[in-house]
């Protein structure tokens, strides 16, 4: 990916050992204060020289200005065309080779999701653009819908105009706020190639009703139905995209960011999410994502939010950690270990599961813990494969899930 000159430029693996990169005090101030996007540690010795290090974040982002100024390229550690697979798989979809094809033999992750995202764009917008009802109340000088009587009340006894409360067929509904947004957004970024930028502003150009999202306002809710089912692609990849379009400092100086960043612990959770919900929905087992009810102590003051919790007949049947980390020899870390007891403790369950990117094959690996009774296992997703069989290693994992003792 080329970039504009100005900022230095400091390339890197979202994870690894990183790179070593002499670093002006400004540069080094600019790293501390932005968002966690990367670990900072000193090279003993003279030169003023650092390891920059991932931390499972992927992406383009321009930080500071001036002598501070540092521009991240953090490239993932999986093929770009497995990488576009989590990010555009929707389940219920036949996953078609067709949906990367181009992108797919890309090396830069920007350039082929911008690419993915205008295709996933132009399949929703080819049946013509989604259309829906809003509310709107106005004053008119004819009765349109309902008369809004207490405000009418309160004109003093003026007759004209009608305070009024009306259904609107309109496009300007959340999902083309949404899908909008990121056309725009990805129209914007460094790297995406002249004939995707094209596309991308020929398919903005088709929502011209669409009211702009203002920089820093949260993105509209939007509710899953039968009649936007053909936007629900392109709707998932787009609030990833826009997910860090405001990136929040960390440090106490605030820092001028820029860029496009992609939270790959998240992506990995989401994917899991919704494949696991699809492959154990025939067995019963409802998935609930981040359920917050949960305490850990007896007082309720401990909040615990465990990634997945499984339920049967409205009754917690395990839980689940996503880990977007490779399992090394193949045993979880100690920590991992701690988090995963703590949830089965709090829930009350004999087991509990932890479900790791890693590339030690497909063979849960126990771990009974001494004078509880709780069993810890670890399974390794190996998201290199190719997506068939991930999606039948996903099956699999589902299918031994299902089988756990209530």
């Amino acid at each position: 990916m080329a970039l504009i000159p100005g900022p230095v430029p400091i390339r890197l693996t979202e994870t690894g050992g990183g790179v070593q990169v002499a670093l002006h005090p400004a540069q080094v101030a600019t790293l501390i204060n932005s968002p966690r996007l990367v670990r900072l540690t000193p090279v003993p010795g003279p030169g003023g020289r650092w390891r920059v290090s991932g931390l499972e974040r992927v992406g383009l982002v321009r930080l500071g200005r001036g002598d501070g100024a540092v521009e991240l390229h953090i490239d993932p550690k999986l093929p770009v065309a497995q990488l576009l697979f989590l990010l555009t798989y929707a389940p219920g979809t036949p996953w078609k080779d067709q949906q990367v094809t181009a992108s797919a033999s890309d090396d830069d992750l920007l350039p082929a999701l911008a690419d993915a995202y205008a295709r996933a764009a132009r399949r929703a917008l080819d049946p013509g653009v989604l259309h829906g009802y809003s509310v709107i109340d106005d004053e008119l000088p004819v009765v349109r819908g309902r008369i809004r009587t207490a405000d009418q009340l309160r004109r003093t006894g003026l007759p004209l105009p009608v305070a009024v409360r009306y259904d609107n067929f309109t496009a300007d509904i959340p999902e083309n706020r949404v899908l909008l947004a990121a056309l725009h957004r990805l129209e914007h970024l460094p790297g995406v190639t002249d004939t995707t930028r094209r596309t991308l502003r020929h398919l903005a150009a088709r929502l011209p009703e669409v009211t702009p999202l203002r920089p820093g306002t949260p993105l509209p809710a939007w509710t899953p139905t039968r009649l936007n089912s053909r936007y629900a692609p392109v709707l998932r990849l787009a609030e990833l995209i826009l997910t860090d379009r405001s990136l929040t400092p960390h440090g106490p100086t605030p820092v001028t960011t820029d860029g496009f960043v992609l939270n790959l612990a998240k992506v990995f959770e989401r994917f899991l999410t919704d494949t696991l919900t699809a492959a154990l929905r025939p067995h019963g087992v409802r998935v609930k994502s981040q359920d917050l009810h949960h305490r850990l102590d007896v007082d309720a003051r401990v909040q615990i939010r465990p990634d997945l919790v499984l339920y049967r007949a409205g009754r917690p049947l395990t839980v689940v950690d996503a880990k977007y980390k490779d399992l090394g020899a193949g045993t979880p870390t100690t920590e991992n270990l701690y988090q995963l007891l703590s949830y089965c403790t709090a829930l009350a369950l004999p087991h509990g599961h932890l479900v790791y990117a890693a590339q030690q094959g497909d063979a849960p690996a126990p771990h009974t813990i001494r004078n509880t009774g709780i069993t810890l296992t670890a399974h390794a997703l190996d998201l290199a494969r190719p997506p068939a069989e991930i999606l039948a290693s996903v099956t699999a994992l589902a299918d031994h899930l299902a089988q756990q003792p209530s």
